[in-house]
């Protein structure tokens, strides 16, 4: 269970499929929720909950949410407290299941030994059973708050880092551009302008990156890592400063090539390299709805950015005051 969606995955031998998908349909179709392994699974999660109270790390993700998100449902506990948990029944889950488990809302990928027209038949036996529309609860969307900053205080040998800037959806025109200037800014392991400023010229950290996250309702892009105490506010200094370049300056073309060659030429060891990732890839494309043919159109998306859509989108994002933690000492 993730904030935006129900995952599930099955992997099963082709000459044992039909009494596997037998199974998945009672347990997708009829769910028991049994109290015995209720009861077990609720243990588990209060016990990783009174664990994680004493864990810094817990405390300054919370903190994050909180700060980014306010009131809005990402800000929420993910896993709950001791006393919701306590109080959910059986009665709430499947109340829960008939609400959300429907045939409007599915979304599959299947990958491996099976041909469509079988395919077709098995995944009407399957899921034919469920409602055909769920009930679910709109969720607003939410652009994350900038020019805060947090200190979540902690005696430790390392010093945590994380800035968050304002993201972009993957269906808005700048998106590939953003993609590509992330790449270059600190989404490459071994190249990006951060880990060179930071790591390779400084020996401030081991790593440092940043990513575009995109969820249902939001999107950033944040900047992590780690350092010496004592080293934190000039490395804090120098993210700012190289975001503050590539906003101002945007890129080389030798950097925009360099990128394109990588991303495109990556994509298929990153994402078809095996039947998992093929079925993961498949389900983010519908979800995020690129469409049946984005495989193909997104090597043509990303050899058609230019420089200078690279320097607009990094305006456009990095010129904003970031919200900025800080686990560990005080700066």
């Amino acid at each position: 269970a993730g904030r935006d969606a129900v995952y599930g995955y099955m992997r099963v031998l082709a000459d044992q499929k039909d009494p596997a998908f037998d199974l998945l349909r009672l347990a997708v179709e009829q769910p028991r929720f049994d109290q015995a392994p209720l009861d077990r699974v609720r243990a588990q999660i209060v016990t990783s909950i009174i664990a994680g109270a004493k864990d810094p790390h817990v405390a300054a993700e919370l903190a994050w949410m909180k700060t980014l998100y306010g009131d809005h449902p990402y800000s929420r506990r993910g896993k709950g407290t001791e006393q919701t948990l306590a109080a959910i029944t059986a009665t709430d889950l499947k109340a829960l299941h008939k609400r959300l488990f429907a045939r409007a809302n599915l979304t599959i990928a299947v990958a491996g030994a099976i041909d469509a027209s079988t395919l077709k038949r098995d995944l009407d036996r399957i899921f034919a059973g469920l409602p055909a529309t769920p009930s679910l609860v709109p969720v607003s969307e939410i652009a994350p708050k900038m020019g805060r900053e947090i200190h979540i205080p902690y005696d430790l040998p390392k010093t945590g880092l994380r800035l968050a800037y304002p993201g972009i959806g993957v269906k808005d025109p700048q998106f590939f551009a953003a993609y590509l200037m992330n790449h270059i800014l600190g989404g490459s392991a071994f190249t990006s302008r951060l880990r060179k400023e930071v790591r390779e010229k400084r020996g401030l950290t081991y790593s440092i990156r940043s990513q575009l996250v995109n969820s249902g309702h939001s999107s950033v892009l944040l900047i992590d890592t780690g350092t010496r105490p004592d080293r934190a506010a000039e490395t804090l200094s120098i993210i700012r400063a190289e975001v503050r370049r590539m906003a101002e300056e945007g890129v080389s073309e030798e950097e925009l090539d360099a990128a394109k060659k990588k991303r495109i030429g990556g994509y298929a060891i990153d994402n078809l390299n095996s039947s998992s990732a093929i079925v993961n890839t498949l389900v983010e494309i519908q979800m995020e709805d690129l469409g049946i043919n984005h495989i193909e159109r997104r090597k043509q998306l990303i050899q058609a950015v230019t420089v200078e859509d690279v320097g607009s989108v990094a305006k456009r994002l990095l010129g904003a005051d970031p919200t900025v933690m800080v686990v560990g000492a005080p700066l």
